[in-house]
């Protein structure tokens, strides 16, 4: 994982996305691609008429990025990090996944809590669902990533297998790994299976299993499982049932909108 991509945006998210994504670099020794996207506005009426009055829009947009390079790039310039600068205009969806075809990870948000536009969970499903690499998704308030404790949401699903492999470069720099299955009543667990996997990589994981009884949703239980190991982060697959079922409630839409600490998906 030497190739980190961060989406660059003046938001209330960047400093947590920026924060992420250094110390994701520093920890791999590697490479930070930023991705500053100008987004297209969000007219409801052009007041103006003829579309002079989302052209006055975008030229702000522009400037207020502008502003915000200036200031990044300073920044960056005393950092310890290799990085590169890619100025972008249009849906922050779209550019991030036309810029970052090489991308080893993808730093976003899981969501702006007191922003609607920006939909940052919006982006984080759009760019899960097409860049089919891990994507890290923080909360706004975080202030560094720490690598120390990873919970393993584990489904035995292709994409949480999938996002346990491609992560595994991550998981190495864990100090402690447990992998978190809620099994049906009667049902033969493989939460085994994926400690062996992680075991030849030199990564001894705990497994913690938990009756899933239906009196509660899949989060519920990731949450409580979070509340007594107190992990760092939580490594999922995202969207293992489907996107259209997730849109209208799953797994993955509840986690964007609600967990309290960072996400690591894949699809």
């Amino acid at each position: 994982m030497k190739n980190i991509f961060l989406l660059v945006h003046d938001d209330e998210g960047q400093e947590a996305r920026f924060q992420t994504a250094l110390d994701l670099t520093r920890a791999f020794t590697g490479h930070l691609t930023c991705v500053d996207v100008s987004m297209f506005p969000m007219v409801v009426g052009d007041f103006y008429g003829g579309g002079y009055g989302e052209a006055m829009l975008m030229a702000e947009e522009r400037e207020r990025e502008g502003k915000n390079k200036v200031k990044l790039q300073g920044r960056l310039a005393h950092e310890d990090v290799s990085w590169n600068w890619i100025d972008a205009t249009g849906n922050p969806a779209d550019c991030v996944l036309e810029a970052a075809n090489l991308a080893d990870l993808i730093v976003l948000n899981r969501k702006l809590d007191a922003f609607p536009y920006p939909d940052m969970r919006d982006i984080a499903s759009r760019i899960l669902t097409h860049a089919r690499k891990p994507v890290v998704a923080v909360p706004d308030s975080l202030k560094r990533f720490d690598t120390g404790r990873a919970l393993i949401a584990w489904d035995g699903k292709d994409s949480a297998a999938a996002t346990m492999r491609a992560c595994v470069p991550l998981l190495k720099l864990a100090s402690e790994v447990r992998i978190f299955m809620a099994h049906a009543p009667k049902s033969t667990p493989d939460a085994d299976d994926a400690a062996a996997y992680l075991s030849r990589h030199g990564i001894h994981a705990s497994v913690s299993l938990r009756i899933d009884d239906g009196m509660g949703t899949i989060d519920t239980l990731i949450a409580d499982e979070c509340a007594d190991w107190r992990p760092d982060y939580v490594m999922m697959g995202a969207y293992s049932h489907g996107r259209l079922m997730e849109a209208f409630g799953g797994v993955t839409k509840r986690m964007l909108a609600h967990s309290k600490l960072p996400l690591v998906l894949g699809h």
